[in-house]
């Protein structure tokens, strides 16, 4: 595919990439679960892969539609760019790792506001790993407002195409992390986000959760203290278990939780903020009664 077509139409980059992304699911089936060389927690169920495609599409679709406007939104603050950056290797290397930072800080607080996890606890509510686990993405993404933190590299100086290429080829290497194929890339993994390191993200086991943010590069979490090496074998899923492959259920559990705790009557405008923005509670929704003061609503893990 030409690449000036691939900046112009960004979100391009992900079908281009489908071809690869099918023959690594292909291989991992059939060398790991049809010749039964990986463990149970990497099987491919029919029903869970049909739902993590389509979940995987009413993101793409959403993603789309929500870009129209969000596109405009970056050409607008583009215009206050505080740079003219032209786009060299050098420049390009810089967007790269600078938009790999920016999304760290979204996937951390994508686990610390309760608000954004609705969102991305579709991605960890599968209790396998294979690589059709990449493919569980939500649609939410936009409202939960994942698209907020690539704004400063538009207002940088960064050409909103670019940085949305930037971010797409980002998504797309993490799709290989997802994998019980590989155990160890041996000194790649001081520095790169790998599947060991991944797989630690997914895990539910206590000193998992919350740890191995990173998207690429490995070294945000070990700088910003919430790196955990892969020792204990992973327990993958959420400690409160959506037990659906409804792409819809999936999809909407945690806001239909989050929205009758924060509906319910008698309760303080910090309860109800603090019920849509605090921490979730080791990944639970919490239950909060009129008499609930407004501290036992900020979990912490």
């Amino acid at each position: 595919m030409d690449m000036d077509l691939l900046i112009t139409h960004p979100e391009w980059l992900l079908l281009a990439l489908a071809p690869l992304f099918f023959i690594c699911i292909a291989l991992e089936w059939w060398f790991g679960v049809r010749l039964r060389r990986l463990p149970v927690s990497a099987q491919y169920r029919p029903a869970e892969v049909v739902c993590n495609f389509v979940l995987a599409g009413m993101h793409q679709v959403a993603d789309i539609i929500a870009g129209l406007l969000i596109a405009k939104v970056y050409l607008h603050f583009f215009g206050w760019r505080l740079f003219d950056i032209e786009m060299t290797l050098l420049t390009f290397a810089l967007l790269i790792v600078a938009q790999d930072f920016c999304y760290y800080w979204f996937h951390r607080a994508s686990h610390r506001i309760r608000w954004m996890w609705a969102a991305h606890v579709v991605h960890h509510s599968s209790e396998n790993m294979n690589f059709t686990t990449a493919f569980r993405q939500s649609l939410m993404y936009p409202l939960a407002g994942m698209w907020l933190f690539w704004l400063p590299l538009v207002v940088i100086g960064f050409d909103p195409n670019w940085v949305v290429f930037a971010v797409l080829l980002n998504l797309g290497l993490q799709f290989f992390v997802h994998t019980q194929a590989i155990k160890s890339l041996g000194p790649l993994e001081w520095i790169f986000n790998t599947p060991s390191h991944h797989r630690v993200h997914h895990g539910r086991n206590p000193q998992y959760i919350d740890k191995n943010y990173a998207g690429v590069l490995i070294i945000w979490d070990k700088m910003f203290g919430t790196f955990e090496p892969e020792n204990e074998t992973v327990q993958y899923g959420i400690t409160k278990p959506v037990n659906s492959f409804n792409p819809l259920v999936v999809t909407f559990s945690e806001w239909r939780d989050m929205w009758r705790e924060v509906s319910q009557p008698q309760l303080t405008l910090t309860q109800r903020f603090n019920i849509l923005f605090a921490p979730p509670a080791t990944h639970q929704s919490i239950s909060i009664t009129s008499d609930t003061t407004p501290s036992d609503t900020t979990p912490s893990l």
